[in-house]
């Protein structure tokens, strides 16, 4: 059987809510997206529309050259699926995308999961939320919680994947690094 591959991408900002966000998880990387191909030009999450303005957030296609990205401490995974479920996947985010004005980003939620309480919001979502979500219908991916309460550790830490890279996110495109597998060390993220 053929399979397809997607990746997912988890980045430390830097941000204000990235740094809050750090201090309930206490994991050095709080933020999820989803890439439909190795070179990272089809990256998608539910963050910042605006990188000046924290408080619009919706569905965005990342840009990961762009100065709010490309200096982001990151980790890159691997997740072969099949080429069902890659189609099924790319639908998903297609059809998220359509209507992305209708789409906010969950703020609410993020509190639901502190708090343990599951907040049901239709067109919101807030980035491990949407990529487990997408995942729920897929079955190369074992996810054991419902998205509404999904960390983006909880995603990481998920045995289907597969590092490919680690290191500050600018440095992913340099062309040795896609195709090294010797991975630079991340000790800098437990000084955060």
């Amino acid at each position: 059987m053929k399979s397809k591959t997607v990746y997912l991408l988890f980045t430390d900002t830097g941000s204000y809510l990235s740094r809050l966000i750090h201090l309930y998880t206490q994991e050095p990387l709080n933020h999820v997206s989803i890439a439909l191909d190795r070179e990272l030009t089809e990256v998608y999450s539910f963050g910042r529309k605006q990188p000046d303005n924290p408080f619009i957030g919706g569905f965005v296609k990342e840009d990961i050259f762009s100065p709010y990205l490309n200096r982001s401490i990151c980790e890159i995974y691997e997740l072969k699926v099949t080429e069902k479920e890659y189609e099924y996947i790319k639908s998903f985010i297609q059809n998220i995308e359509i209507d992305k004005d209708k789409y906010r980003y969950n703020f609410i939620g993020l509190f639901g999961v502190m708090m343990k309480i599951k907040i049901t919001r239709q067109t919101a979502f807030f980035c491990s939320q949407f990529v487990a979500t997408i995942f729920q219908d897929v079955t190369s991916l074992s996810l054991t919680k419902d998205p509404y309460f999904t960390t983006p550790e909880d995603i990481r830490t998920a045995p289907d994947l597969k590092l490919v890279y680690e290191g500050i996110l600018l440095h992913y495109q340099d062309k040795d690094s896609l195709s090294s597998t010797e991975q630079p060390s991340l000790s800098y993220i437990s000084n955060l």
